[in-house]
């Protein structure tokens, strides 16, 4: 007699769900505010469990090309970046490979990263102190002004602006990130955005994936405030080194304008010299001929 065997229960089909973890927001050695070789930030990133980091340097981008290019030998997705200064504040300029215009208006900056099939994301907004782009340079566009506001950045001493970043981005349909922004390497990830890719695997995964959840709002909020006394230990630093920086670039402006001056004022000089001498041979002439017609030699 046969036995029938029970049938196996049907397997249905199912979309597999990818979650990616990256810190958009991270700056190098070669932002003048920060001291992190960009081999250590791709290191720390891939030790905690990034899946990408990307360098976005202040208004400088080869760095981030050279890390994005190192991202894959740490098993990192590769995204170049940058945090360009716009006519309005600081703007995150993600997935372009040139640096965009700078002190632009933000919403033709924004435009321009767009065009290139970058992401175009206001870093720490609302915040003057840092470069922070004000509300009323973001509402009132067509389309939106940018693609996404960092509603949680690390470095702010309190929650308060990141909280109203993160409710002007509700009002108004931004997508939020998440990110470190970090200044050195231990800061790297602190706090970073959970993105999740439907119908994706781990072999898919690139920058255009990531970019493209980005703008569709596929985004989670991960990470925790850096310490205070971390951030006024670095924004102190920062503000010497600023202050640094502008004093050497006066004292260099000074010292070409002393230079022009002292060059024009000898070449004075030098012309009042040449003809003080001129008129003085001219004299002695004049007074050698006058006093040879006195003479009884001129008669």
């Amino acid at each position: 007699m046969n036995t029938l065997l029970p049938l196996a229960p049907v397997q249905r089909a199912t979309v597999s769900e990818l979650t990616v973890r990256i810190d958009p927001h991270v700056h190098s050695e070669a932002s003048y505010d920060a001291s992190a070789p960009v081999e250590l930030v791709l290191e720390q990133a891939a030790e905690i469990g990034l899946d990408a980091v990307v360098i976005t340097d202040h208004d400088v981008i080869d760095e981030s090309l050279r890390a994005a290019e190192l991202a894959p030998l740490y098993g990192l997705v590769g995204i170049p970046g940058v945090e360009v200064t716009t006519a309005h504040g600081h703007l995150l300029a993600i997935g372009v490979e040139e640096m965009p215009p700078r002190r632009r208006p933000v919403d033709e900056t924004a435009a321009w990263v767009r065009e290139r099939g970058g992401v175009a994301i206001v870093p720490h907004p609302f915040q003057r102190s840092r470069h922070g782009i004000r509300k009323r340079h973001l509402v009132g566009c067509d389309g939106g002004c940018v693609d996404a506001i960092e509603v949680y950045n690390s470095w702010l001493f309190t929650g308060y602006k990141n909280r109203r970043a993160r409710r002007f981005a509700d009002a108004h349909g931004y997508p939020g990130v998440a990110a470190s922004d970090a200044h050195s390497v231990p800061l790297v990830g602190r706090a970073y955005t959970e993105i999740t890719i439907d119908g994706a695997t781990r072999a898919d995964l690139d920058a255009e994936l990531i970019l493209g959840a980005i703008r569709d709002g596929e985004t989670l909020i991960r990470g925790r405030r850096t310490p205070i006394p971390v951030s006024a230990r670095h924004y102190a630093i920062g503000a010497a080194r600023t202050s640094g920086y502008y004093a050497k670039v006066g004292a260099l402006r000074s010292g070409k304008v002393a230079k022009t001056g002292a060059l024009l004022g000898g070449k004075v000089a030098k012309t009042g010299a040449l003809l003080g001498g001129r008129y003085a041979v001219l004299g002695a002439a004049r007074g050698a001929r006058a006093l040879y017609n006195l003479s009884p030699l001129s008669r």
